[in-house]
């Protein structure tokens, strides 16, 4: 059995029902329904306004839905609503098996200690308190990123914006998360940053075996990323399906739009 079958067959390690964010009178997403299983790369896309951040909030639990569910299998409880837990039983499960890559790293790391104390904290959080072992875990996940551990003592404002990027995604990934969230994890950052960035979490990502959902408005970061797309428009999903079935064959008119635009570039 191949590992698209294996992952098909998989049982959901995320299922979305029915969920709806409304703002007043105003739609943030509307009735979105999705399945995410064990090592699945899902990634949300379309432009400013379409509603895929408000969704990625809903999900990664910073932001209460106006209804619908959120269902994750959780080490402790099996698959549950995480809205259906109790704060502090929801922000563990969000600290021990989730991730979340913010597009700017700033929103991230913790600008005032350390880049190795960035990445360190997880497990601290985790109840380690062996400084030399923590030490060595992120000197290891400094030279995974490709930093300079030399640098482990600097600020984080000493490196520039890619770097910073890196740090954040060591500081997600270290404590060996189940499901990482990835806010445009490339915004911003020069082309060739960029590039070598998403080199390094798609391979990150198929090494780890990791769940992400990744939503970004750049088809090239989508179509090198994920295996599967969901696409928004005014806070509704218009169209889903394999990366590559989408956008070398998109049905909806507006996904053509979003295509059509980037091979006129």
């Amino acid at each position: 059995m191949n590992a698209i079958s294996q992952t098909i067959q998989a049982a959901p390690l995320l299922r979305v029902s029915g969920l709806n964010k409304w703002y007043g009178h105003v739609v943030g997403c509307r009735d979105v329904s999705f399945e995410l299983r064990p090592g699945e790369v899902l990634g949300v896309v379309g432009e400013s306004g379409s509603g895929k951040t408000t969704l990625l909030n809903c999900i990664s639990g910073k932001l209460q839905p106006t209804s619908g569910a959120v269902e994750f299998d959780t080490s402790r409880f099996g698959l549950t609503d995480i809205y259906g837990l109790n704060e502090p039983d929801r922000r563990r499960m969000q600290r021990e098996e989730w991730g979340f890559v913010h597009q700017n790293p700033r929103d991230g790391l913790r600008m005032r200690v350390s880049g190795g104390a960035n990445v360190a904290e997880p497990l601290m959080n985790l109840g380690d308190r062996n400084f030399g072992r923590m030490r060595q875990a992120t000197i290891e996940w400094l030279e995974r990123v490709e930093l300079d551990t030399r640098r482990i003592d600097d600020k984080p404002r000493n490196f520039s914006g890619g770097m910073q990027q890196r740090i954040q995604v060591a500081r997600n990934l270290i404590h060996g998360p189940r499901l990482v969230f990835m806010d445009e994890p490339t915004g911003g950052l020069d082309v060739s940053v960029q590039a070598r960035l998403l080199d390094l979490l798609r391979e990150l990502v198929r090494d780890l075996g990791l769940a992400v959902i990744i939503v970004t408005h750049d088809m090239a970061v989508a179509r090198l990323m994920a295996d599967r797309l969901i696409v928004m428009k005014g806070g509704f999903v218009v169209e889903t399906g394999l990366t590559d079935q989408v956008l070398d064959d998109p049905q909806h008119p507006y996904t053509q739009l979003l295509v059509s635009s980037v091979l006129q570039i």
